[in-house]
Parts: C-alpha cells; structure tokens; sequence
C-alpha cells in the first residue's frame, strides 16, 4: 500500500526532481518505509512505499521493466498475482522479486493496456512506456485507491491525493461552485469532480493514456444487474458463503501482521469467522466504542471475538474528539463530512498498533441492500406506485410545502415521505440520502452563489446514475446508484484515507470485484426480503455465526453528533462558524446558519448534520483553499 505521484513533460522540461521529493513529502504517511524518484525528458514519477510483500528492496519503487523501458509506480495489492506470476513464468518471463509489482510490469509488456481485465485487486498505478512515449494508469474497478490529475500542456499532473498536485505551484486553486453544492447535499465531492476547476478524479474501472497528442480516457469495467440467478434460495447461500471464503483466504496473504476491523455487525463478524476458520493461529481483531451507550458496539464485537477466539482490542472514543478533529480533517484535500471518518480513524490508529494489514467489511451493504435507507425507500416505491400520478405531481407536493419547515420528528419525516412520493425514483433517492432538505438549503444559500450555479442542483447526479443504470429492478438500480456515487466517493474515500493516515493497509473481501458481479445477479427479494435487510448475506454467514447475532438492529459507523455540537467541538464549532471571513459566507447567509446554530443549541430543532458539513468544509477551506 503506497502512494504515487508524477507528471509528463512533453511540452517543455516541465518539473524537475525537487517538485518529485515534494510530492512524496505530503503523503509521507501513506508510504513511510521506502521511497523513490525517476526522471527523464518525457515524464517524472514519485513513489512512496508502504511494504507488504517481498520486504525486501526488491520491492522498492519506481520499479523497471526489463531493458529499463517500462517504469511503473503502483498503489494497491493484486490478489491473484501468485497465479498470474505462475502462468507468464510458464511462458517464459523471468522474475527478480516476489512483488505484485513485478507481475503488472510482466503483464503490461505482455498483454499492454488489456492488463486491466486480468488483475483482481485494488490499485491505482502508472506505467511510462518510453519506446512509445505514452503514459498508461489505471483505477481499480470498484475504486478503493484513489488517482486525481490535472490535464495541462504538458499532458498530466497526476497523484495517489489531490495535495500532491498542489505542489506543482501553477496549478490554480479555483473552487467549483456545483462541487461545493455536491459536498452539500452528499458531504464528499462524486468523481470525476474535485473541488477544483481543472483537476478531476479518475473514476473507477476507467484507463487514462497520456501521449504527445493528449489525454484519452477508457472505461474497461461496469457492473450489470440484469442477469439474475434462479437457483433456490439454499443454493444461493451456498455459492455466496463458498465465494466470500475465497475473496477472504485471497486477502490473508501478507509478508507483514494482519488483523481486522470488527464492529460486531453482520459483514466483520462473517469476515473474522473466515479468517479464524482460515487461519492456523489466532485472529488479532480491534473495535471503537464510543461512551455513548447508543452509539457503543463493543458488546456485539466482543461476543464475536470470543466465538471465533480472537486476540481483541477496545478503544473508547471520549473527549478525544475535539484534540484530534483539525488533524483528522487534515487528511481529506477535498471537502469531507461523513462523521464515522472520526472512529474510523481511531480504529485504523489502534490496528496499526498491532498489525500492518487490516481486512475490513466493506461493501456488504452496498452489495446485499443493508442499509435502512434501502428498506425505507423500498416502501416509498412501493407507495409511489399506488398513487395516481395526477396526485403525485398536483397534490403531494401542496401537502408537503404546508409541512416544510414545521418543528417535531413527526412532521418532518411527513414532508419528508410526501416530498418523495410527489417525485421520480432517482430525484426521490436524492432526497433520501441529501443531508439538505431542499427548502432549508434555499433559505441559507445566497443569491449570488445561487448565479454560479447557473441551474445546476446535486440531484444531477444521482438521477443521472440512476436512469442509467444497467438493471430491470428499482433495488437495482439504488444499489447501482451506490456503487457509482456513495461506495467510491465517500466510504472508500474515508476508509483510505484514515487507514493511511495510520500507514495502514485496509482490503475488503466484500467488494471482490467477482464476488460484486456475482453478487448483483442475486434477485433484489433475496437481498431485502419483508424489510429484512442483507437477508441472503445472513443466511450464508448463519453457517458460521448464531443466527441470532446476526438479527440486531445495524448501528453502523454511526456517532454522537449532536451533542458534539453541544458539547465537546462546540467551542471549536462555534469560532470556525462564526469567526472566520471567507469561506462558509462566501456561499451562506450566516444570519440564517446562526439561527440553526442556536436552534440546535437549544434542542429545539435536530440540524447535527448540516452544521457538521459546514464546520469541515471550514476547516478544509481554512487549510487548502488559498495555498497559503
């Protein structure tokens, strides 16, 4: 696990090693035992290793191919690569190293650009071909590493984060004002857009080629539901069980210590049975906890751990917060706001203190439908579709705007069913997953901000997903939504981010990219079946997991956020909000924000989540916004 950085120079002798060493500098974390620089007329490349396999220097980077015309730098872990290694050993290629590395350079001089589609893992990597002068790099299908760039004159600026690019000094820092309404409405920025103009991520499953002529962007990979499997219900259980115990052996390959990640849920504590039923000594496993009752699922973890008798390890998060939040926030150059980053970091900070690489259980929900929102929506669609569509367009959307804006959970939750059921599938799963209701997001909003957008909303993007998606179904189609919006943009995000902060390799069997496909063949009534969510992922864990642990009510990543407000960060909160003169009231109206800043004070209105987005736009914009 690693991060890489570089640039091409086709135009001019554009950077030189200095912007190099400066690039590895920044993301120092992510790889802090190794690093290295290659330079030549054409292109540069940085590299910052994390080591897992082959700890030798052998698996130092940038590494070369045979005769030194090939250089690649790569991010990520390839999970088949023993295989692949076997099979081009039989034809002939010979290899210095037991890196993954190695076997990409193989299959690239091979199979050339066509090596996407035979590796399984995730990765983000470039490979400079100077016979032919071009730049190839690559994402993995689902997203788990991330790459950015900045097309220029001299082909690209690339980099593992957006802060690496930033040191190239004449890239320019002008936010997008419609990632600024993405962030939010969905508190992280969808690819291709970042929070500046010119600079995008590249999105998963696509290539990029960088020549003299320019930059031509490829997709090799998609997910489609609409093949669907018809087997019994047993069957199905079986095969999933069978295929999650594969992708898990796959990912327990390392030449440094592994644990896990176990939050007592349904997708860690099935993942942590594997790995103690695949493992010949004890799995070392570590849990967050929070002082909050309601929030706390150490209990759950703890029952697990016990079960498949692991080495387990606790931390609480407390008054911890406020110390840590700036650093935290740090980690994200762009805009961030899903509030589990906090113990997510906390928990890669305590696996980190045991193991090297984590295995995780993400993906599961996406996957499987384990989200409330799934079930909450499937009733919505369900309602939508009884309702005469004369009334849904006229009549809803009258009862909705008389409850706009009332006090009470009640009546919110009101305007919240009547606003959806008054509105197409895709805007409606907007409106369930925006942390702004439209209404209080047009009362906070200035005018002038509103005259950049020029007509965009953040709908664009989840409807546009949505009416695209390859499937027959609604759940399908959510889930499809998901997988291209929500799982890459904020869950991964999060998770790489906060493991490499740590210097922590995080791999998530669940999003395997075969088990994904086999997986969305699974009919939608096995995966949400009478409101039970992930009820086919259940079935197939309960061979190894007491049903009953199984049953509880999901919890999530899920945190104290409201009295945070109140209480701990409410100091940091506060002056961040209302102190700082530029930022939040270049696009707010902070006479607005103070009213829901004292509202939520009071207890008389619930705005934890609103006011948690504009204090970490704050933060990132007071750190990465001007440069200085």
């Amino acid at each position: 696990m690693c991060g890489i950085a570089g640039f091409t120079r086709f135009s001019s002798s554009y950077g030189d090693e200095g912007l190099l060493k400066r690039m590895g500098q920044v993301m120092l974390y992510r790889g802090p035992d190794a690093g290295g620089e290659y330079l030549d007329a054409g292109v540069g490349l940085c590299h910052r290793r994390l080591s897992i396999i082959d700890l030798s220097a052998a698996g130092n980077q940038p590494m070369y191919g045979k005769g030194g015309e090939l250089v690649i730098v790569f991010n990520g872990e390839i999970y088949n690569f023993q295989t692949l290694r076997a099979e081009l050993m039989a034809q002939g290629y010979q290899f210095t190293s037991q890196t993954d590395t190695e076997v990409l350079l193989a299959l690239y001089q091979r199979d050339g650009e066509n090596l996407v589609k035979k590796i399984n893992g995730m990765f983000a990597f470039a490979i400079w071909d100077q016979r032919a002068q071009k730049l190839f790099m690559a994402r993995d299908r689902l997203g788990k590493k991330p790459l950015y760039y900045y097309p220029c004159d001299n082909g690209v600026v690339f980099g593992s984060e957006l802060k690496c690019l930033l040191e190239a000094q004449d890239i320019p820092r002008k936010i997008r004002a419609d990632a600024v309404a993405d962030f939010f409405a969905y508190q992280y920025i969808p690819d291709p857009k970042t929070i500046f103009q010119g600079i995008y991520k590249l999105e998963p499953g696509y290539t990029l080629t960088v020549t003299r002529e320019g930059v031509e962007k490829r997709q090799y990979w998609d997910l489609n539901f609409r093949q669907q499997v018809t087997q019994a219900e047993d069957t199905v259980a079986d095969e999933l069980l069978s295929r999650v115990r594969a992708a898990v052996k796959q990912r327990m390959i390392s030449d440094v210590p592994l644990g896990a990640f176990l939050s007592g849920g349904v997708d860690s504590s099935g993942v942590v049975a594997l790995m103690a039923e695949c493992s010949d000594k004890p799995v070392t496993t570590c849990s967050i906890g929070f002082d909050s009752k309601e929030y706390d699922e150490v209990d759950f973890a703890r029952e697990i751990a016990h079960q498949v008798q692991a080495h387990h390890h606790e931390f609480t998060v407390k008054e911890n917060v406020v110390d840590n939040l700036e650093k935290i926030a740090a980690y994200f150059d762009e805009p961030f706001a899903d509030p589990s980053l906090v113990p997510t970091y906390f928990v890669s900070q305590l696996a980190r203190k045991q193991v090297t690489v984590a295995i995780a259980g993400d993906g599961g929900d996406e996957n499987f439908a384990g989200y409330s929102k799934y079930a909450v929506d499937a009733v919505e669609h369900r309602l939508r579709s009884k309702v005469p569509r004369m009334v849904r367009k006229h009549i809803l959307p009258l009862l909705a705007g008389m409850l706009a804006g009332r006090g009470g959970t009640l009546l919110r939750k009101a305007h919240t069913l009547l606003s959806s059921l008054a509105h197409e599938p895709g805007y409606a799963f907007f409106l369930s997953n925006s942390t702004f209701r439209p209404q209080l997001w047009d009362r906070l909003v200035r005018d002038d901000f509103l005259h950049q957008l020029n007509g965009y909303h953040a709908s664009d993007v989840t409807v546009s997903v949505f009416n695209q998606a390859p499937a027959d179904d609604h759940l399908s189609r959510v889930l499809y939504t998901d997988f291209k919006t929500y799982l890459p943009g904020d869950i991964l995000v999060k998770v790489d981010r906060m493991s490499m902060a740590n210097s922590l390799e995080v791999r998530a069997p669940l999003l395997d990219y075969e088990l994904v496909e086999y997986a969305a063949t699974i009919p939608g009534e096995l995966k949400l079946k009478q409101g039970d969510k992930k009820y086919i992922l259940k079935k197939a864990f309960s061979r190894l997991i007491d049903p009953d642990k199984l049953k509880r009510k999901k919890m999530g990543f899920s945190v104290p956020l409201g009295e945070w407000l109140r209480h701990e960060i409410k100091p940091l909160a506060e002056q961040l909000l209302f102190q700082s003169e530029t930022g939040l009231c270049d696009y707010f109206k902070m006479d607005q924000v103070r009213l829901l800043w004292d509202e939520h004070q009071s207890h008389k209105q619930d705005y934890a989540d609103e006011l948690w987005n504009m204090v970490m736009f704050q933060l990132w914009f007071n750190r990465y916004a001007t440069g200085n």
